[in-house]
């Protein structure tokens, strides 16, 4: 009989204390037009009749401002009575319909362009489609779908398909510089898998067909240790995982995250080796007062240390070193830090004016080489510069930058440097 009267007084002190706690009687999300209301309510944490969590909305509008069709989230919460309250996220949309053009120099010094059209809202479901033509020398192509939230709010899955032509500078020994045509024809498919807020993983299969071709040149005799042409057909298991913990505000970031990549690659040869490729982005940004920003990223990348040309490293303007040149050496590991300052100059409405000023330093190890050459100053190299971005707040990713980069030290280039997007 005391264990019944027990059970009963803390069944009746449980229920007080569950009816004393606010409850999220409303929820509702206003302000969107293209992205469909199910959706994101299917990615947020709080839910209708749900216990009021401070930490789960301010969770939810730190995700949908990471979402591409989100350019700003903010809330409100209403008591309607008693312990009852309405919760209402307000909705900026971006605009997610992305054509690009990003011109550049040909490694042959001609003219060379890349035009692309991407959706990045489809269905109103936050999925991408789209695809990009190039010329540089060659034409290439590919076309991209993915479709994060497939399944549920964590899984989804993405396929693309690239046939990348390009002249590519190969380096041997004794300084000779071979160009070929590079050509690589690739289809991906991919599981997307995001365990919460902070941390997404990837995992799928790459399988291509590589083929390397000397491209004969005037006065330009291939070295007897090169190949005139060599192909491979290659299996490669892909994976990422990136742990973000990031707060936008419009052209504002602040925070840290890292993106670890690799790729565990078979079907090579002599030249076109198997291999293992891993790379880590650690980034970090700062708010400096009501205008600037304070950027950052530490690039480390590792992979099979094989003596041949064709390493998987690139020294190039587009990736790492603004103002080195277009791809300049190769390398089977690599350090490279790019730090900047970004400082918004004019603000109306939707656009915005922002400089930039920059270091880039870096360094890699020579294929077949050791790691102190990683340290050791061989391959240093020092970019300060400076550039211009002019930014729309509502359309997604929409960045146009310009830097110059000016190299310090021996053998140092210059040059301009063109995007779309920040550069990191």
């Amino acid at each position: 009989m005391n264990r019944i009267v027990t059970l009963l007084i803390f069944m009746s002190l449980f229920s007080v204390t569950l009816n004393a706690q606010n409850t999220i009687s409303e929820f509702n999300i206003e302000g969107n037009k293209k992205t469909k209301t199910s959706f994101l309510k299917r990615l947020a944490l709080v839910k209708s009749n749900s216990i009021l969590d401070s930490v789960q909305i301010e969770a939810d509008i730190r995700r949908l401002k990471l979402s591409p069709s989100v350019a700003n989230a903010t809330y409100k919460v209403v008591n309607k009575s008693g312990n009852n309250y309405e919760v209402t996220y307000y909705i900026e949309e971006n605009f997610t319909i992305i054509p690009g053009l990003n011109v550049f120099t040909a490694n042959n010094g001609e003219f060379a362009f890349r035009l692309s059209l991407f959706e990045f809202n489809l269905l109103g479901r936050n999925q991408l489609l789209g695809g990009f033509y190039s010329r540089d020398i060659f034409d290439s192509y590919g076309a991209f779908w993915e479709a994060p939230y497939l399944f549920t709010r964590k899984f989804g899955f993405g396929i693309n398909y690239q046939n990348l032509i390009s002249q590519e500078p190969v380096f041997f020994e004794n300084n000779n510089t071979v160009n070929y045509q590079f050509d690589s024809r690739a289809f991906e498919a991919k599981f997307m898998y995001e365990h919460n807020f902070h941390n997404r993983f990837e995992l799928g299969v790459n399988i291509s067909k590589e083929l390397y071709n000397f491209i004969e040149e005037d006065e330009v005799v291939i070295p007897n240790e090169a190949p005139a042409s060599l192909s491979a057909n290659k299996l490669a298991l892909i994976s990422e995982y990136e742990y973000n913990n990031i707060n936008i505000d419009y052209q504002y970031k602040e925070g840290y995250r890292s993106l670890f990549t690799s790729r565990l690659v078979t079907g090579g040869n002599e030249f076109l080796k198997n291999s293992f490729i891993g790379r880590n982005d650690f980034e970090y940004f700062k708010r400096i007062g009501d205008r600037g920003n304070w950027a950052n990223r530490m690039r480390l990348a590792f992979a099979s240390n094989d003596k041949t040309p064709f390493a998987p490293f690139a020294v190039d303007n587009q990736l790492n070193l603004r103002g080195v040149g277009n791809t300049i050496d190769r390398g089977t590991a690599a350090i490279v830090i790019n730090s900047e300052y970004r400082h918004t100059l004019y603000e109306k409405g939707w656009f915005v004016l922002q400089s930039n000023t920059f270091i880039d330093v870096g360094s890699w190890r020579n294929p077949g080489g050791n790691l102190e050459e990683l340290i050791d100053g061989s391959t240093f190299r020092l970019y300060p510069g400076a550039g211009i971005r002019f930014i729309h707040k509502r359309i997604f990713n929409a960045v146009f930058r310009l830097d110059y980069g000016y190299g310090i030290g021996n053998e140092a280039t210059n040059g301009i440097v063109f995007g779309i997007g920040q550069y990191f």
